[in-house]
């Protein structure tokens, strides 16, 4: 058959016409507009109901027109507020997505991924591309028949989708251009190749041959696994278990949905006589600390001997709504700490906190050495290790300015509450709002792992990471509404204003002194990455704030005093073995420089 009857993946796509996936608009990150429209509109449903109950309420001052506003009222909830409020419980506690558009665009993502599996299966033979086949479909009226009604189907799927810009399906719109070249073995008309290997001059790294074995390779190693979408694959690779270190619960450990866990010493490891003590974020499971083998903090610190011990926050329930962040930061630590006293007497306890964990550690450090100092006895907790925690919450130096104005345009606590106050907040409310701080975020997830698809075991080694990534938990209702406010738009740590309970009548519900870290020469390890959205830079710096600091203690410092390790990293940088291990090292560095004197 002569080239001249080859159907080219341009004559494909151009059938398609420009769909959201396509980022015409040439956008830097993705735009939810129907997300963000629908959530304008139903703020104002809510107002007009709180402007209705207040008139109805109030029938003194509003006469005869309360009256008309209580008839209204009594039909305005049953058909539009009322629904509104079951779909968001109904789908919270299913676990579900409770905004429509990012459902349907759920929806689109896993069809889209099997389409893609189905087409390219077409082509494996023994899990191998079959160019032959290939050849077939691509110069006979058969094959085109059938590759025009495979893209007419992806074309109906992109133009049902909800969102602009970087998206993830404009990453998957990209494999799927990937494929169509591969099988028609024709260049793009005009546009650049998807996971083309470029030179520092920015010109092509490769032939178009070499190009094309690589990406059946890709294929190949995608299709054997089934992992056009990578959430799917996770779900499939992990039977939803990650983590691989023994651990045990600590018996009379349960707080409401919180759990004390012990990881086990491997054999051949000696004790080095130490605790360290593990703090996690309230919306991330705690698996983070160890996700895989060579991936997981908690595997370097038990091969140091210690014996670590982790909070593992649960899934909270409809009991859990009440519970306040004094519960996490103060009640918890309290009984934890007071559990390992007892099972390591005279045993020295170090700290250790990942992002919104360590931030909640550190004012209860402060007034753990403000109670101790009252009674007379020296801080019996020397040390804490940070991983990407903020602590400045501010629009200037901290870097989170936009995440700040985010959340003044489209939080609503009163909303929030009416949603989620019996159910918690799900975590795709949270990640809604994540994904705003972080440009084309689901983008360049998904288009880098598809990039990574050509090394051997690098799928199969990212479906831990992917599982966490995409399986959140629920944020306690009225703590998530308390870190809102007196965190990332009070600012209390940083203004001295934060408030904890305390056994100590003189210091209960009185701000914490975070000089008292000082005083009770605690040290503190600062660890931030310059490439950290979440968490940027100039917002993780207690160690600069507080402990045992001094003029020009960053990078590295000598003994005695806090440190602060800045690196080109980003917020999670666990998964690479290679920035764990760096981690590791300078922790552990900083935890064995010097002793603590309030051990009893």
């Amino acid at each position: 058959m002569k080239d001249a009857t080859r159907i080219s993946p341009s004559s494909l796509l151009i059938q398609m016409g420009i769909t959201p996936a396509d980022n015409r608009e040439g956008l830097k990150t993705a735009i939810p507009w129907k997300s963000m429209g629908g959530g304008m509109q139903t703020r104002m449903l809510f107002q007009y109901q709180q402007l209705l109950d207040t008139i109805t309420q109030n029938y003194q001052l509003f006469g005869p027109l309360a009256i008309a506003a209580s008839f209204q009222n009594t039909l305005f909830k049953p058909f539009f507020t009322d629904p509104i409020k079951t779909h968001a419980r109904i789908t919270a506690r299913s676990g579900k997505e409770p905004d429509i558009y990012r459902d349907l665009n759920g929806w689109i993502y896993k069809n889209y991924a099997r389409s893609l599996y189905d087409l390219c299966g077409y082509f494996m033979k023994d899990g191998k591309f079959d160019r032959s086949k290939a050849r077939s479909v691509a110069t006979t009226p058969e094959g085109h028949r059938m590759l025009k009604e495979y893209v007419q189907e992806f074309g109906q799927m992109e133009n049902a989708y909800n969102s602009l810009g970087m998206t993830r399906l404009h990453a998957m719109k990209e494999m799927l251009k990937c494929l169509l070249v591969v099988i028609t073995e024709m260049p793009l008309d005009g546009e650049s190749l998807p996971y083309m290997r470029k030179k520092p001059d920015g010109t092509d790294g490769m032939t178009f041959e070499e190009y094309l074995a690589e990406n059946r390779f890709r294929l190949e190693c995608l299709h054997g696994t089934n992992a056009f979408d990578p959430k799917e694959y996770s779900e499939r690779a992990t039977q939803g278990r990650i983590g691989c270190s023994d651990y045990e619960i600590v018996k009379g450990s349960r707080l409401h949905s919180v759990r004390l866990r012990r990881y086990f010493l491997p054999k051949g490891i000696k004790p080095n006589g130490r605790v360290l003590y593990i703090s996690t974020p309230l919306i991330n499971k705690p698996e983070l600390f160890d996700l895989a083998d060579g991936k997981s903090v908690v595997q370097g610190m038990l091969r140091e001997g210690y014996a670590v011990y982790l909070v593992d926050h649960g899934e909270c329930g409809p009991d859990d709504t009440h519970l306040e962040l004094a519960f996490f930061n103060k009640t918890v630590h309290d009984r934890y700490l007071e559990i390992i006293g007892k099972r390591h007497p005279k045993c020295r306890i170090d700290m250790m906190g990942y992002c919104m964990g360590g931030t909640l550690m550190l004012p209860y450090l402060a007034r753990r050495a403000e109670e101790r100092m009252a009674r007379g006895e020296k801080m019996d907790i020397c040390k804490i290790a940070l991983m990407a925690s903020p602590v400045r919450f501010d629009d200037e130096d901290s870097g989170h300015e936009k995440m700040r104005s985010f959340i003044r345009q489209n939080y609503d606590p009163n909303l929030m509450n009416e949603l989620f106050g019996s159910v918690n907040i799900p975590p795709q409310v949270i990640d809604f709002g994540m994904n705003e701080i972080q440009p084309g975020v689901h983008y360049t997830v998904l288009s880098g792992f598809y990039g990574r698809a050509i090394y051997s075991r690098a799928i199969e080694d990212s479906a831990p990471f992917l599982y966490w990534l995409t399986h959140g938990t629920k944020f306690p209702a009225k703590a998530h509404r308390q870190w809102i406010e007196q965190f990332f738009m009070g600012n209390e740590l940083v203004k001295g204003t934060y408030r904890m309970p305390s056994t100590n009548p003189d210091l209960d519900g009185r701000p914490v002194d975070m000089e008292a870290l000082r005083r009770g020469e605690v040290r503190i390890f600062d660890y931030r990455g310059s490439r950290d959205p979440i968490a940027p830079p100039g917002s993780c710096v207690a160690s600069q704030l507080w402990g045992m600091r001094a003029e020009g203690n960053i990078q590295m410092t000598r003994g005695g005093l806090n440190r602060t390790f800045e690196k080109n990293i980003g917020h999670i940088f666990v998964v690479s073995k290679q920035l764990l291990g760096e981690y590791l090292k300078t922790v552990s560095d900083f935890l064995n420089d010097g002793p603590c004197e309030g051990i009893d």
